[in-house]
C-alpha cells in the first residue's frame, strides 16, 4: 500500500506551503468555464490515486450519459485552502473546487463566491444516502454550500493483529470499558497500552487536538461540539476541563504511554505507530486517523489484514450517543452553467467512488456504498465505524480560526504535554487566542 498524502487538512495547510502560494502544481491556472465553455475546470488537493478513480468514474459516467462534448480539466492544487481565496479576490477561479475546511467553504460562501447546491443536487437522494452529519458540515444558512466527496476517518484505535488476538483482549465499547483495558494490559506486564507521538515539525502539537475533539464529543455529543467550535463553549469550560483530565488519565498515568509522558511531545506521530509491530512490541493500542497505516513497517502493510486491527474510539457509555471524528474534501460550484451541473450531480453520486476505493485511501461518505469495492477488511472495518456512527462531525481545530485551532492550540498543548504549562494556563492561553470578532 502506497503511503499516502497526510489527510490532516491543517497539516497541509502549515506544511506544504510553497514559496508561490498562488501556483498550482500540475496543470493548473486559468478561470472557470463560465457558461461558454464545454471544459469544466476542477481543482482539488486530494490524493493523486483518489483524484485519478475520481476522475476515471466521472468521465465514464458523462460518457454514459452521452455528454461527451464535457471535457474534464482536473488541477492538483497545493494549499488549496489559501489559493482558492486568493483566487476568488482576483476574480480567476475553477468551476468546481474540493475544500477540505469547512471554514474555508464558510469563508468562500461569506465572498458570494460559491453557489448553493440545493437545486443542483438531489437532496432527498443524498439526505437518506450520507452519513448522518455529513451534510451539516457544508450547510451554511439551511443551504447546501460544500458536499462531502471523500471522506477520511479519525479516532480509530489501531493495534498488532496476531499479538491482541493471542493475548485475548475485547474490543471496549465504552470509555469505562477502555480504562478497564488499560489496567488488565498492565497488569499482565509487557507492552504499555498506548504509543503517542504529537511530533509533527512545524505542526507539532496537533495529534493532541485530535484526542481532545474525539474526547469531547464522545462525551457531550454533536451540539456542544458545535458549540465549541464557535467559541460559545471556551477551553476554559468545565467540558474542556473534563476532557483534559481524561486525556491525562489515559495517557499520563505511569505505565500507560511506551516511554512515558517526557516522550510525547519528542515522539512523531508518524513512526511512533510502528512500537505497535516492533520485537518486543511498545504498545498495545495507537489512536490515529485513517491514514495512518500507510506509513506503518512495510513488513505489516504486505498484508494489512492479517496484521492490523482496528476498533473505533469507544463512547462514553456503551450503546450510548458515538459521534465519530473525521474530514475530507468537500465540492463546492463556483461556476454555474448547465455542464457544471452535470459534473457536479455525478460528483454527489454514491458510485462515484467505485474506481477510487480498490486502489487508494478513498473512503466513501456515501452509507449505501459498496463495500467490496474497498481494497481490503482493515478498510472496510474503518468505513464501518463512518457508517454506524450517530454523527459525522469535522476535526474542529480546521473549522476554528487558524490562530486557534492551528496555533494556539497546537502550541499550548505542546506546553502542557512537555511540562511547561499547566492545564488552566494552557487553556486561557486558547481562549485568548480567539479574535474578538
Amino acid at each position: 500500500m502506497k503511503s499516502p498524502v497526510i489527510r490532516r487538512t491543517t497539516v497541509l495547510s502549515t506544511v506544504l506551503l510553497t514559496a508561490a502560494a498562488l501556483g498550482l502544481s500540475a496543470c493548473g491556472g486559468g478561470s472557470g468555464s463560465g457558461g461558454n465553455s464545454n471544459t469544466v475546470t476542477i481543482w482539488s488537493s486530494v490524493d493523486p490515486p483518489v483524484k485519478a478513480g475520481l476522475q476515471k468514474a466521472l468521465e465514464a459516467k458523462l460518457k454514459a450519459e452521452g455528454k461527451t462534448n464535457i471535457k474534464i480539466s482536473w488541477s492538483t492544487v497545493t494549499n488549496i485552502n489559501q489559493v482558492i481565496i486568493t483566487k476568488i479576490q482576483a476574480g480567476s477561479t475553477p468551476d468546481i473546487a474540493f475544500i477540505p475546511q469547512p471554514g474555508v467553504v464558510a469563508q468562500m460562501q461569506q465572498l458570494g463566491a460559491i453557489k448553493p447546491l440545493d437545486s443542483i443536487l438531489d437532496m432527498s437522494t443524498l439526505q437518506s444516502s450520507m452519513v448522518p452529519g455529513t451534510l451539516d458540515a457544508g450547510t451554511i444558512n439551511n443551504q447546501l454550500y460544500g458536499l462531502l466527496v471523500s471522506a477520511n476517518v479519525k479516532g480509530l484505535v489501531f493495534y498488532n493483529k496476531p499479538e491482541w488476538t493471542k493475548a485475548g483482549w475485547k474490543t471496549p465499547k465504552s470509555i469505562p470499558e477502555l480504562e478497564s483495558l488499560i489496567s488488565q494490559m498492565k497488569a499482565k506486564g509487557g507492552p504499555a497500552p498506548w504509543c503517542m507521538g504529537i511530533g509533527s515539525g512545524t505542526a507539532t502539537g496537533w495529534p493532541a487536538t485530535d484526542w481532545f475533539e474525539t474526547l469531547f464529543m464522545k462525551y457531550y455529543g454533536a451540539d456542544a461540539y458545535n458549540q465549541w467550535i464557535q467559541h460559545k463553549i471556551p477551553f476554559s469550560s468545565s467540558q474542556v476541563q473534563h476532557v483534559a483530565a481524561e486525556f491525562d488519565k489515559l495517557l499520563f498515568t505511569s505505565g500507560n504511554t511506551y516511554g512515558g509522558q517526557s516522550s510525547i511531545t519528542s515522539s512523531g506521530f508518524d513512526t511512533v505507530g510502528n512500537g505497535l509491530f516492533s520485537s518486543p512490541a511498545h504498545c498495545w493500542m495507537y489512536n490515529q486517523g485513517s491514514f495512518i497505516t500507510g506509513f506503518f513497517p512495510k513488513t505489516t502493510t504486505s498484508d494489512l489484514d492479517k496484521n492490523v486491527g482496528v476498533f473505533g474510539f469507544p463512547a462514553a457509555t456503551a450503546g450510548g450517543d458515538n459521534p465519530v471524528e473525521g474530514g475530507g474534501d468537500m465540492m463546492t460550484v463556483l461556476n454555474d452553467s448547465t455542464n457544471v451541473e452535470t459534473v457536479a450531480k455525478a460528483l454527489s453520486e454514491t458510485d462515484i467512488g467505485n474506481d477510487a476505493a480498490p486502489t487508494s485511501s478513498f473512503i466513501s461518505p456515501h452509507k449505501d456504498f459498496d463495500m467490496s469495492k474497498y481494497p481490503n477488511d482493515l478498510t472496510r472495518s474503518i468505513a464501518q465505524v463512518m457508517y454506524g456512527t450517530t454523527s459525522f462531525l469535522f476535526d474542529a481545530s480546521d473549522a476554528m480560526p487558524a490562530q486557534v485551532g492551528a496555533g494556539a492550540e497546537w502550541k499550548d498543548l505542546t506546553a502542557w504535554i512537555s511540562g511547561q504549562e499547566d492545564i488552566n494556563t494552557a487553556l486561557k492561553n486558547i481562549d485568548a487566542a480567539w479574535p474578538s470578532s
